[in-house]
């Protein structure tokens, strides 16, 4: 009886380990595919600066920025959608469904096409305007009783479609400026460097460390709220932390190479089949898996219809709907 919690513990940890593992073979795939391919023995030259000029620009400069964001990216909305669907206690839930990832993106196009001059404002928007989209949510979908879970999607499809609203209107406002935000608005990486990356890695591993903090009261919310209220916990303080952490972490996702959908709910979904419900294990397999998803969904997009790259967010579309429609077929939702 002592030695199979162990037992599972021990499998769940190597099935954490094996996605991790395939997450670092994905990386290395990623960054020899492309128009022009490079063998490991190219890329390992290049790593130590013997490659040549041109494999040194196209690896140091180009793929190897690209594949470190997609990984940054999808362990950011993995573990956003994994906290929300904790506060909501909803699997349906997820930063784009709840309309947090339009709260953010109305503010960072807003000022990538009005004002410009304020980028450097862009992740302070997006977390303003992914918090103010969930707390529309949450007031909305509030009952006396608390949150209901089909009120919390009812209302983030609302506050989606105003957002998206709002989307459209300042697309047709300022449509002479929309060439620019086009590859943001379609949740590209494309172009993108090791600026990009030095940026959003610091916001990043502040709330991964938050979202790690952030595992017993996750856990918490999942026994239900009237046990977490039994055992003496504050559950309004804990779906409000939780919240701000994972609208956080979407809102400086979304700030760097835009919406990006079915990460944060397929995601979840999938590592909660792996690994279970205990977030202690459900955290680390959505930073694993959420990296993996993404970085492969990017490394797709720019191969499969070379020379022409398709954003990670369209590849994710494509890809996330009809899995997403399965999973509810098949009644896991």
């Amino acid at each position: 009886m002592g030695g199979r919690p162990v037992l599972a513990y021990k499998n769940k940890s190597i099935t954490i380990g094996l996605t991790f593992l395939l997450l670092v073979i994905a990386v290395i795939l990623s960054i020899a595919l492309g128009s022009v391919k490079y063998s490991p023995f190219e890329i390992i030259a290049a790593l130590v600066g013997n490659g040549g000029a041109v494999p040194d620009t196209i690896i140091w400069d180009i793929r190897i920025p690209r594949v470190v964001l997609a990984v940054i990216i999808g362990a950011n909305l993995a573990i956003s959608g994994a906290l929300l669907q904790a506060v909501m206690n909803n699997p349906l839930a997820d930063p784009g469904l709840t309309g947090v990832s339009s709260g953010a993106a109305v503010s960072v196009l807003f000022i990538l096409l009005v004002m410009p001059s304020y980028s450097s404002f862009v992740p302070a928007a997006a977390i303003i305007g992914g918090t103010v989209a969930a707390i529309m949510v949450y007031a909305l979908a509030w009952k006396k009783k608390g949150l209901s879970p089909v009120r919390v999607i009812l209302s983030g499809v609302a506050v989606n479609s105003v957002f998206g609203g709002i989307i459209g209107l300042l697309s047709l406002l300022y449509s002479d400026k929309l060439p620019a935000a086009l590859q943001w608005l379609n949740g590209s990486m494309s172009g993108k460097g090791m600026g990009d990356v030095t940026m959003i890695l610091p916001y990043s591993i502040l709330g991964w460390i938050a979202a790690i903090f952030c595992i017993r009261q996750a856990n918490v919310l999942r026994l239900g709220e009237q046990a977490a209220l039994n055992l003496g916990e504050n559950v309004n303080r804990i779906r409000i932390v939780l919240s701000f952490t994972a609208v956080y972490l979407a809102g400086v996702s979304v700030a760097t190479v835009g919406m990006i959908g079915f990460v944060g709910l397929v995601v979840p979904h999938m590592a909660r089949l792996l690994v279970g419900s205990d977030y202690r294990n459900m955290i680390p397999m959505s930073i694993g898996l959420g990296a993996l998803v993404l970085l492969v969904a990017d490394t797709l997009g720019r191969t499969l219809f070379a020379p022409m790259d398709i954003p990670a967010g369209i590849v994710m579309a494509v890809v996330g709907g009809p899995y997403f429609l399965y999973l509810m077929r098949k009644g896991d939702m």
